[in-house]
């Protein structure tokens, strides 16, 4: 049995990030919530910055999947029993945990997460929580992007998926579940012992993606979806160059300061500008009412005149 074959076998624990509600078979538009400050450096340097995910807003980001993820696979009996042997179970377990053991000391370093919120076509006012959490309380802006202009490829390091939101509990459940198919899958299919270690790394591959798109049912209001860096997919070098850093109110953090310009080997960035993906700017609800001419001067005089026409001020009666 070869490792594509292994890869197909493993193929239907993908079925829930591959629907009609995902990317790129839905393709909404996104805001991303910021300062005015933040507007303007990414018009100024034509980038946007991915954060890392252990630094976001929920400390539970990531970690929380893979310690459960890794928790609950060391005591499931139904992948017990569709190993058919203790030494194949254990097999499967130790080369699980070298996987997440090279993930957590090689890529995890270098795996970034840009956060959107899923926005209505319609919609020029924005969400009151997100002015309130995410824009400088009323101040910023929201950057709509039109992911119908993104380019999709099935192999990009670049993933593009909606957040789904559980307690605790339900997340752990979600694990059981994929476990158990992944039970299934060992169960009906004559796996030779050399290629556990191709099944255990499927198996750790969407146990991860899984980690990296749920999060505490507390914050399903923001509606979110995340484009994650994901350097460890392909072992590309290609964003190297992006990767940095910036000092804040916490000293250093790492960041990725990720282009929208055409990227060498990345053909299908040929035509990504900001004026291609951005679909409007809306201001926050305490902006002041001069607040749409002041940025149409902004952005036409850094370089960007084609994006004067979608700016809108949001008018929901806001009080910080």
């Amino acid at each position: 049995m070869s490792d594509d074959e292994i890869r197909n076998l493993f193929s239907p624990l993908w079925a829930e990030v591959q629907g009609e509600d995902s990317f790129p078979n839905k393709r909404p538009l996104l805001a991303h919530y910021t300062s005015a400050p933040t507007l303007e450096c990414i018009l100024r340097n034509r980038e946007i910055w991915f954060s890392h995910p252990l630094l976001m807003n929920d400390p539970q980001e990531v970690t929380f999947g893979l310690n459960a993820a890794a928790q609950l696979l060391s005591t499931n009996e139904r992948i017990k029993a569709a190993c058919g042997s203790l030494q194949r179970f254990e097999t499967l377990r130790n080369t699980f945990f070298a996987w997440l053991s090279r993930f957590a000391n090689e890529h995890l370093p270098s795996t970034f997460v840009l956060c959107f919120c899923e926005h209505a076509v319609d919609d020029n006012d924005g969400l009151l929580s997100m002015w309130r959490g995410y824009a400088d309380q009323g101040r910023g802006v929201a950057i709509v992007f039109d992911t119908a202009q993104i380019v999709p490829r099935d192999d990009s390091f670049l993933v593009i998926a909606k957040v789904h939101y559980g307690s605790e509990d339900e997340r752990r459940e979600w694990i059981q579940m994929l476990l158990g198919r992944s039970a299934d899958i060992l169960q009906n299919n004559p796996i030779p012992d050399d290629k556990l270690v191709i099944c255990s790394f499927f198996i750790f591959q969407r146990l991860k993606q899984f980690a990296i798109f749920t999060k505490h049912r507390g914050f399903r209001e923001e509606n979110e979806w995340r484009v994650v860096y994901m350097r460890d997919r392909a072992e590309s070098e290609l964003l190297n160059h992006m990767i940095g850093y910036r000092n804040g109110p916490r000293g250093p953090e790492p960041k990725l300061k990720f282009r929208l310009e055409a990227i060498t080997g990345m053909p299908e960035t040929e035509s990504l500008s900001l004026e291609s993906l951005v679909d409007r700017i809306i201001l926050g609800p305490t902006t002041s009412p001069l607040g749409v001419s002041a940025c149409a001067n902004m952005v036409e005089s850094l370089g960007h005149p084609g994006l004067s026409n979608r700016i809108r001020r949001s008018t929901i009666p806001f009080r910080a």
